[in-house]
């Protein structure tokens, strides 16, 4: 099950578990739509794809929460 990362790593936008928007890497590495575009939808931490993380919603959501570490390391 993924883990369903709050945030994004690189620039700490909030990224919902329930709406679109979020990319990750195999290594759950989560980024928003923005910053994946800026890294050419490469993963700056293992080199690998990033793609469309899948939402989750409803009772899915309820039964299995989100995350809620942080990985936004303030610069």
């Amino acid at each position: 099950m993924l883990e369903m990362r709050p945030d994004c790593e690189r620039c700490g936008t909030d990224l919902p578990a329930n709406a679109a928007g979020a990319f990750i890497c195999s290594f759950e590495c989560t980024f928003c739509a923005e910053c994946a575009d800026a890294l050419d939808e490469r993963c700056p931490n293992c080199g690998g794809e990033l793609l469309d993380r899948p939402a989750r919603v409803g009772q899915a959501l309820k039964d299995h929460p989100a995350s809620t570490a942080r990985r936004h390391r303030a610069s």
